[in-house]
């Protein structure tokens, strides 16, 4: 009976935890790149492909489970490639040199995006959207 209750009360504990956490807190430290500084590169350049007026997107979030080292370097960005076989049209941001460590010296994470919805609402104008005319080929 005490076990039971003590588990019960530990998985309250890591559930109440696990929610106080969340994309908004992932923050750089000293050893690993926080989410947030990940997603925010991936809005710059969404807004700078938005803003070449083609098509429109909104970035979604990073794999939640992504722990990276720290970048040395700045952080570079571009769509993912189409030949990586990812099923959703994602950016890549990519650290060329991470902070010295035993696990990695680079990495890339991949951030989802979807287009924006049709403000227009005619079935003509979606129909012409969802040709992206993206080419993400190597």
């Amino acid at each position: 009976m005490l076990r039971s209750t003590l588990l019960t009360a530990a998985v309250s504990a890591c559930a109440l935890c696990l929610a106080s956490w969340s994309i908004e807190t992932d923050r750089s430290t000293e050893h690993t790149h926080g989410l947030f500084e990940i997603r925010e590169e991936a809005r710059r350049f969404i807004s700078h492909e938005n803003a070449k007026g083609h098509q429109q997107w909104d970035v979604l979030e990073p794999n939640l489970k992504t722990l990276v080292p720290r970048c040395a370097v700045p952080l570079e960005t571009q769509w993912t490639p189409k030949s990586l076989g990812r099923s959703k049209l994602s950016v890549m941001v990519i650290c060329t040199v991470a902070v010295p460590n035993s696990v990695m010296r680079r990495w890339d994470v991949h951030v989802p995006v979807e287009r924006k919805p049709n403000l227009t609402g005619s079935p003509d104008s979606e129909r012409a959207g969802a040709r992206t005319g993206l080419d993400v080929s190597e």
